[in-house]
């Protein structure tokens, strides 16, 4: 059994406790993070429009790419340290959805967890990237929630009735 982990700065401890409970202890375990160009695009973008005119090796796009990568390195080995069996670390950038989709391809499962609105349950508690892997992962996903999930009292109401 292949299973992907989807690592995200603050949720990342949820995932791993769920593969250390869920997956069989022969699984391959793949703990993935992915960067997204938005940070560093916009700030390769700034220098060129308005900051420029110096020297390209000042620009703050570059830097900011290395403190996101060495971040990313720190993360995977903590998880790897707290899953506490044999994994592969897999880092991967550009649009967050679409390198989660793409990396579970040949997967037996996805586990990921949720983003959005954490104080109830209903639809909001799924930001769009993980919306979209939820969509269309080409294998079962397992979705959790970083911290207790809220009481059922959260529901939001029901759609009022119209009738046909």
């Amino acid at each position: 059994m292949r299973v992907i982990a989807w690592l995200v700065e603050g949720t990342w401890p949820a995932c791993v406790d769920a593969v250390r409970t869920h997956a069989p202890e022969d699984s391959e375990v793949v703990l993935l993070h992915v960067s997204g160009p938005d940070v560093p695009g916009l700030a390769h973008g700034a220098f060129a429009g308005l900051l420029g005119r110096g020297a390209p090796g000042r620009d703050p796009g570059t830097r900011l790419e290395d403190l996101g990568s060495t971040s990313a390195a720190d993360l995977l080995a903590a998880a790897a340290d707290r899953l506490g069996r044999p994994c592969t670390a897999m880092e991967r950038a550009g649009r967050v959805e679409r390198e989660v989709v793409a990396a579970a391809e040949d997967a037996d499962l996805l586990v990921l967890a949720r983003d959005g609105d954490r104080a109830r349950l209903g639809p909001h508690s799924l930001g769009p990237a993980v919306r979209f892997a939820v969509d269309h992962a080409p294998c079962p996903v397992l979705l959790v929630w970083p911290e207790a999930a809220p009481g059922i009292a959260t529901l939001p109401p029901p759609p009022p009735h119209r009738p046909h």
